[in-house]
């Protein structure tokens, strides 16, 4: 067998090398009996496999009574060719998958079989929303702690797929995208659970089951995922300074974000109906290369042209001087921070957000992230040092209002708090 597996490297190999000398090989050559029942179970055409997982399936369901004899699965999968059946049987005991007693004519699930499907059921679980994953590597490195087999690779695939999704939001972040933000801190939202989960996951993982490797990698995944549950608190100022430096397009309160957010609801047709009086269509010359245009406009400045204009600039004309128009903060932050002065205790978030119009009660909500907040504007110190946070539960439902242009909101309040205490414990 050392043999046949050598010379089927042959190609693939330097000249030498034999494929158990490799780091990367061997382990897999050591498990080839499984890797081979793999071959044998996702070779062929997507319907033939998807039969083949169905019967393997349908076989290993039966927990109580795991035997079958051929006519019990002729009539539990009679949806199945009986001639097509046959096929798929032979090729899963061929191949271990399925084990066949003669003496007594029955079938059974296979140890690799069943592991097989053990697997492939935790990846569908896993498979059905967009970062899933996280759970099914945090599941991975959780069953391997709980059975003293902890794999190396399971936790490097972890940290993998948490840098990846800390490099996006990062990038979210340098984009200053209204857009990009917002779903970034969606999909913050989606993988907060799994983030978590996977901290109980390595509180949980017994000490002796780490060597000098694991235990580094272990700490980076906690790194990184204490760096990416503090990114929401990013994304909220990021946002706010946005909405700070938002553009109106009309007196009456809609934004540029707001337009643009409209726009990409709406289908191609609508657009294209919207804009066909109003956008000219110029044809791309597709056929001429982009560098000999450019060697033909060249040639034809420099060519001497009769009745050659020349342009002049008109004349300096004399302009009063101006002076910079120093900026000033809307007269809602001042009126906010002689509100919070006056709430004793607490007060409701409506009754400090609501008021005026929407676009007032916007601009309120998002000067109350500042809160407590270090590094800010000398403009918004004032605000950042008042005595108070925000409370909202996110998870509640939205607290009905009906006046001054808010419906709806997130039910949430304002506390008063011992700031000094604060600090002296964080």
């Amino acid at each position: 067998m050392a043999n046949i597996e050598e010379s089927a490297f042959k190609d693939f190999l330097s000249p030498g090398i034999s494929p158990r000398d490799v780091d990367a090989l061997f382990p897999l050559l050591q498990s080839a009996h499984v890797i081979h029942a793999l071959i044998a179970l996702f070779r062929g055409g997507s319907e033939e496999v998807m039969i083949r997982l169905a019967v393997l399936r349908e076989i290993a369901s039966r927990a109580d009574a795991p035997e079958w004899t051929p006519q019990q699965l002729q009539n539990h999968l009679g949806f199945i060719d009986n001639t097509k059946l046959e096929t798929v049987l032979k090729r899963l005991r061929e191949h271990d998958l399925l084990l066949w007693d003669t003496d007594r004519r029955l079938y059974q699930l296979s140890a690799t079989g069943r592991m097989v499907l053990s697997a492939l059921s935790n990846l569908l679980k896993f498979s059905q929303n967009e970062d899933d994953e996280l759970g099914f590597l945090a599941a991975q490195v959780a069953a391997g702690g709980a059975v003293g087999q902890l794999n190396i690779e399971n936790l490097s695939h972890l940290l993998a797929r948490l840098n990846e999704l800390e490099q996006y939001f990062e990038q979210a972040v340098q984009s200053g995208s209204e857009f990009r933000l917002k779903a970034a801190q969606s999909r913050l939202g989606s993988v907060w659970k799994w983030m978590e989960k996977g901290t109980e996951v390595l509180k949980n993982l017994p000490e002796n089951g780490f060597d000098d490797a694991s235990w580094q990698i272990a700490q980076k995944i906690g790194q990184s995922q204490s760096r990416m549950m503090r990114m929401s608190s990013v994304f909220q100022n990021e946002l706010a300074k946005i909405a700070r430096q938002r553009v109106m397009l009309s007196d009456g309160g809609l934004s540029s974000s707001e337009m643009a957010a409209w726009l990409k609801e709406q289908s191609v047709d609508k657009l294209f109906n919207l804009t066909a009086s109003h956008v000219a269509q110029v044809p791309e010359p597709l056929f001429i290369l982009a560098d000999v245009m450019l060697d033909q406009a060249e040639a034809f400045l420099e060519r001497d042209i009769v009745d050659k204009k020349i342009s002049t600039m008109p004349q300096a004309a004399a302009a009063e001087e101006t002076q910079d128009v120093p900026f000033e903060y809307p007269p809602q932050l001042a009126a906010l921070n002689r509100m919070l002065a006056h709430i004793e205790e607490s007060a409701p978030l409506t009754d400090v957000i609501v008021g005026g119009d929407f676009s007032a009660a916007s601009y309120r909500y998002s000067l109350l992230t500042f809160l407590g907040e270090r590094n800010v504007d000398a403009d918004l110190a004032m605000l950042a040092e008042q005595p108070y946070i925000l409370l909202q539960d996110k998870n509640a439902d939205l607290q009905a209002v009906h006046r001054n242009e808010i419906a709806m909101m997130t039910a949430g309040h304002i506390q008063k708090i011992n700031r000094e205490a604060t600090e002296a414990n964080p």
